[in-house]
């Protein structure tokens, strides 16, 4: 009955002058015409504010403490500046927010498009009194309040509506923060409240720890998290909540800082430069110091200077950070990815504007600070940088920055050389480092020789770098030879003339690649303007495509005289070519129905008439990959992916042109609608884009199951795809149809009414304790080689149990019974990609990866499911690409030291340990040339042997199925071992004495 009456006017009656004795207590009455002279002091204000006031009265108080009056300052660290922020937000936000609370739409240069505020004079009254380190907690320690609160109210009925109230907390905070001139504000508050430096230093820490510590971010991302679990539908996001959004905020504000603060402010260079040191380390340093970069350095040229006081601030660690960071956005965003090997020796002149314009940023950054242009140094140099992965044009850049210093870039080649030549790093570094290397060990001698060509000689001629080349010879890896012997001629071109040129005379020395290699001496950069990186007009560049040799074309086939081609049209349907046929042999269709089977539906909203085709073109199939919205579209789509791309593989430039996008969209993809068989075709979709460009894509899933921002299911997807499309291409493709034909087989035998759906069963069924992760074929594959390897060794030691050889008896088989079982030869086309595409980007990334984040059980890459998901994609990879693959004694070598790398891992997951052991047996088996193995990894064999004879006497046997599969895997790799040991035992014995 209470929302029947509504009041049709407020009148104020005075009190009494003398109230009766009793215990009363007595308000101030505030009346409408009141002017805001009239709240005489602050704790007047507060106890308006703690007595539920009306909307003008409120207004007329906050009025009072925005004007400053009595030298009481709101935003100012006291008890009462307390008292009445805390009244604010927890009894006048939650009442007036509705009023003051209006959506407007936002400028495209402002952070947060979603849910922001007019800019009306009470709300900024409200705002201005909140706007301090004492207000920004308040909000905050509320927050905390409220999501304490949900969890406790979780399983009971009834209380406030608490997701109100973090919806208006997390817009009031939202409110308070938008803005590039925030967090300067908060700074200039903080420095007019106190004299003192040590006040002033404490307020400005718990600001500091509040909004770039991620206190600030954590709790609005919880209680925005918190609404969407009580709320029946998710709600908008806020960008106060998202880790990118967050930091491009942060980015903006400390930029309009650096542009405000004066170069004699020491102080405000300081704090300004702990703000962006610890926003680094929020995890989003790509994104702030792309801000930074577009609002100072691509800005006005006048702010070139603030960039520098602002990196001058950092620490030493933190500026090395931000140049890392900024050599890998402008590779990423500006310069060209591939990595040519043209046959044309100014290959290099295609993309020179791009690469001065980033030197010239570089420059910038740089900006004759001896610290950052040691850490660019150490970048060229060190054993896991200069850009490993990525396109040569980064390290053109990067190296033309230095070059501008004789003694600079004459140490990258002195350091360069000497790490070139070391035997350790010549066995042990992955493959993919050893070429980067390689790269700038070039360039830097092409500097050297331009600047001063005497210090080349003389460098040339010292003892350290003489036994360069002859160490690169005596390697047992193939492109180890390779590297030494292109870098030992396009040094020799250099330094010596006529027939005191090194010159191998072996065809290896004559390929375009080798070529290519030896003309990075004669690339010669300049530092340009950055103008190009400012308009826009320098895009991601790209290597122009080295021209197809030309096939030598089959004779034609005679054709009657008199016929012509007129045209060749793309059939997109079928439907007419059947309906044709049909016309031409004269029969007579079946008359159509009158009535559709689709009206058979009771609701006619429900059916479907506009059904769309199944795409023809790669195009097509682009647009409905990702129309996500539409269910027919995503199942098309993902039906047709796989045969489509491979239809269009040697069809024009449909997939080579679209196959990055391409997969991304397929691996992006999630499982909206609970489509059938979903992960299978969005991995026969990657596995046909892989077998399209192998060497291409290869690389790309290598860089991005490491890089790219995915989900460990997505990154499992990334690893099957490049195992089975490495054995498809190894000709394996059959078995594996087969192996998986059979896997999918097994659920269905057992009774119907035994197993729910498959969505259901999904959700209810019990996780098996072998599998900790999605599942995958890899697992099946690495089984079954596993029987397969250790079936023969079983069969020779039962046959030794049974007696002597000659009490046996022999049966003999045709020739045509064994002609039968013989297996036809296949064309294996995974050796020839399988060292550059496959294997050694993934165990070169690995290596790096490891070195740059560690190898702790966060880290996601060394999730024990993953990890050994990674470790059998390597196994299958070595065994797919056969024994006679030419760059087998290199990948042994890298995949030996990763197994052994990872020894303590596979101590404290038995799904690891079985991935090792599976890879220990891989190389065992698939190396028929022991002798070899002996000589190259004596050591490792036997560091081997000790390690799996302590896995197999921990695991004892009667087991569990896991414990039983590890025994076995154990003792086939000793049996193995020991065989080889046996035989090559004299060969071994100066690791034996050692070791």
């Amino acid at each position: 009955m209470d929302s029947l009456l509504t009041p049709v006017s407020t009148s104020y009656k005075n009190q009494e002058q003398n109230p009766p004795d009793a215990l009363v207590e007595v308000f101030k009455p505030v009346a409408k015409s009141q002017a805001p002279s009239q709240v005489g002091t602050p704790v007047e204000a507060l106890e308006i504010l703690r007595n539920e006031p009306d909307y003008e009265t409120l207004v007329l108080t906050l009025n009072y403490l925005d004007e400053n009056t009595e030298g009481f300052v709101v935003t100012s660290p006291s008890p009462l500046a307390a008292q009445i922020v805390n009244a604010l937000v927890s009894d006048v936000v939650p009442t007036y927010w509705v009023i003051f609370h209006e959506p407007r739409k936002a400028k495209s240069s402002e952070v947060a498009p979603r849910g922001k505020l007019k800019s009306s004079s009470e709300l900024e009254l409200l705002l201005s009194c909140l706007r301090s380190v004492t207000g920004l907690n308040a909000i905050l320690l509320r927050l905390k309040q409220h999501i304490q609160e949900a969890k406790a109210r979780k399983k009971e009925v009834g209380g406030h509506n608490v997701q109100d109230s973090l919806s208006i907390l997390v817009q009031l905070l939202q409110a308070l923060l938008q803005g590039s001139k925030t967090v300067y504000m908060f700074w200039m508050q903080i420095c007019k409240s106190s004299d003192a430096v040590a006040k002033q230093k404490a307020v400005w820490n718990e600001l500091l720890s509040a909004i770039a510590g991620g206190k600030l971010l954590g709790i609005a991302a919880e209680a925005e998290d918190v609404i969407n679990d009580l709320s029946k539908s998710v709600q908008e996001r806020s960008w106060a909540a998202d880790g990118k959004q967050y930091g491009l905020w942060l980015a903006q504000n400390i930029s309009y800082w650096a542009k405000k603060a004066s170069p004699t402010s020491e102080n405000g260079w300081s704090n300004c430069g702990e703000l962006l040191g610890k926003s680094l380390r929020l995890g989003y340093s790509d994104t702030i110091v792309k801000e930074l970069l577009t609002s100072l350095a691509l800005g006005d040229a006048k702010y070139q200077p603030h960039l520098e006081k602002l990196l001058e601030s950092l620490s030493n660690i933190e500026q090395r950070n931000v140049l890392y960071t900024v050599l890998n956005l402008l590779s990423r965003d500006y310069l060209s990815a591939a990595i040519p090997t043209e046959d044309n020796s100014e290959w290099w002149q295609s993309d020179s504007r791009a690469i001065s314009a980033a030197a010239g940023l570089i420059t910038a950054v740089i900006a004759k600070a001896e610290t950052r242009k040691a850490n660019l140094v150490s970048w060229l140099t060190n054993s896991s940088g200069a850009g490993v992965g990525e396109g040569i044009a980064i390290r053109r850049a990067a190296l033309v920055t230095i070059a501008e210093s004789k003694s600079d870039v004459e140490s990258v080649f002195d350091k360069s050389l000497s790490q070139f030549g070391n035997k350790l790093y010549i066995k042990h570094t992955p493959t993919l480092q050893q070429e980067v290397h390689a790269q700038v060990l070039l360039l830097a001698a092409g500097y050297v020789h331009r600047t001063a060509p005497l210090r080349l000689t003389m460098m040339m001629r010292s003892g350290s770098h003489l036994g360069v080349v002859s160490n690169r010879l005596a390697a047992s890896s193939p492109r180890a030879r390779f590297l030494g012997m292109v870098v030992g001629e396009a040094l020799s071109s250099l330094v010596d003339k006529g027939d005191k040129r090194m010159d191998f005379k072996i065809d290896e020395m004559t390929t375009s690649e080798a070529k290519w290699f030896k003309s990075l001496v004669h690339v010669k950069d300049m530092i340009g303007p950055i103008q190009g990186l400012i308009d826009g007009s320098l895009t991601k560049t790209s290597t122009p495509k080295k021209a197809q040799a030309h096939k030598p074309t089959s004779k034609p086939t005679s054709a009657p005289t008199g016929s012509k081609i007129v045209a060749i049209e793309e059939i997109e349907d079928d439907d007419d070519d059947e309906e044709q046929e049909s016309d031409d042999d004269g029969l007579v269709p079946y008359q159509k129905l009158d009535s559709d089977v689709e009206d058979s539906d009771e609701d006619a909203t429900l059916v479907t008439r506009n059904k769309p085709t199944a795409p023809v073109y790669v195009r097509d199939l682009i647009t409905y990959l990702r129309d996500t919205e539409n269910y027919d579209r995503q199942k098309l789509a993902l039906s047709t992916a796989a045969p489509l791309i491979r239809r269009k593989a040697n069809f024009g430039t449909e997939v080579s042109s679209h196959a990055q996008e391409l997969a991304t969209l397929l691996l992006g993809l999630q499982d909206k609608y609970e489509i059938e068989n979903f992960q299978d075709m969005r991995i026969q979709g990657m596995i046909a884009i892989l077998i399209a460009l192998p060497l291409k894509m290869g690389q790309w899933y290598s860089k991005t199951f490491f890089d790219g921002d995915y989900s460990l299911s997505q990154r499992a997807s990334v690893l099957t795809t490049l195992g089975l499309g490495a054995r498809e291409l190894g000709g394996f493709g059959s078995e594996d149809e087969a192996l998986t034909a059979t896997s999918k087989a097994i659920p269905n035998a057992s009774f119907p009414s035994k197993t729910l759906p498959a969505s259901m069963h999904k959700i209810y069924a019990a996780p098996s304790p072998t599998h900790k992760g999605p599942p995958s074929a890899l697992d099946s594959l690495s089984t079954q080689l596993t029987n397969t390897m250790i079936a023969p060794m079983a069969a020779t030691l039962a046959d030794k149990i049974t007696g002597p050889s000659i009490l046996k008896i022999r049966t003999f088989s045709s020739r045509m019974a064994v002609e039968k079982k013989r297996k036809k030869p296949i064309a294996n086309s995974l050796a020839k990609v399988v060292a550059d595409g496959f294997f050694f980007p993934l165990t070169g990334r690995f290596f790096i990866y490891l070195k740059a984040y560690g190898s702790s059980s966060s880290n996601v890459i060394f999730q024990p499911y993953l990890l050994s998901l990674f470790i059998k994609t390597l196994s299958l990879l070595l065994h797919a690409s056969g024994p006679n693959t030419l760059s087998l004694p290199q990948m042994t070598a890298e995949f030996w030291d990763l197994l052994l790398g990872l020894r303590m891992q596979g101590v404290g997951d038995i799904v690891v340990m079985e991935a090792l052991l599976f890879g220990f047996m891989t190389i065992l088996e698939l190396n028929e040339d022991k002798r070899r193995l002996v000589d190259a990894h004596g050591r490792q064999m036997l560091e081997t042997q000790e390690w799996v004879e302590g896995v197999f006497g921990r695991v004892g046997a009667g087991g569990s199925e896991e414990d039983e599969r590890v025994r076995m895997l154990a003792a086939g790799v000793l049996v193995r071992i020991r065989e080889i040991v046996e035989k090559y035992q004299a060969l071994l014995m100066g690791d034996l004495a050692s070791f």
